[in-house]
């Protein structure tokens, strides 16, 4: 992990991961340079939980850990290698982070942060569009998993008790008029 990442090294890792999948080298270029490569530390966070959504991430090398809650109600919601993306939600709308990303070991990651991000949007830049679109998929994939696993719980043995449990959960977030 100590020596410099090549722009060239940098373009075809990013064109292999996923959500770069419908960009060209031109078009990734356009993206790259508002990227910012951080090198991170075991058991560093890359953000916390209740933080400000400021930009989204592709971890390049290394392993982490999404996390929900602190302490000992701490969960590991799930473990995400090289080529996984995160922090989607707070680039398009900047709300708070739903949850921690910290690092397993030493690793980088290239952050896109969403002031820049929103910039290339206001100049109409087609590659920034096409991302929006990739990350529209990812959040739709991720909403179907969801979904499938709330129906799965719902007609489960514990069904009564997931139902008062989600009861307030979907009251307070029901538009009210």
């Amino acid at each position: 992990m100590g020596a410099a990442i090549t722009l060239e090294e940098i373009i075809t890792f990013l064109l292999e991961a996923p959500m770069f999948g419908d960009l060209d080298a031109s078009e990734l270029s356009e993206i790259v340079h508002i990227m910012q490569v951080q090198r991170l530390n075991e058991g560093q966070f890359v953000f916390a939980e209740g933080e400000e959504g400021d930009a989204w991430y592709v971890l390049f090398e290394g392993e982490a850990s999404v996390i929900k809650g602190t302490g000992e109600a701490e969960d590991v919601i799930a473990v995400l290698g090289p080529r996984s993306c995160f922090g989607e939600m707070g680039i398009l709308d900047g709300s708070v982070r739903s949850a921690s990303i910290r690092m397993n070991g030493s690793g980088t990651a290239f952050r896109f942060p969403r002031a820049d991000f929103q910039e290339l949007l206001r100049a109409n830049n087609l590659s920034a569009f096409k991302l929006v679109y990739q990350i529209a998929l990812v959040l739709a994939r991720r909403q179907r998993q969801t979904t499938a696993k709330l129906v799965e719980l719902l007609q489960s043995d514990a069904r009564d008790e997931v139902q008062r449990e989600l009861r307030p959960i979907v009251e307070e977030t029901s538009p009210h008029e």
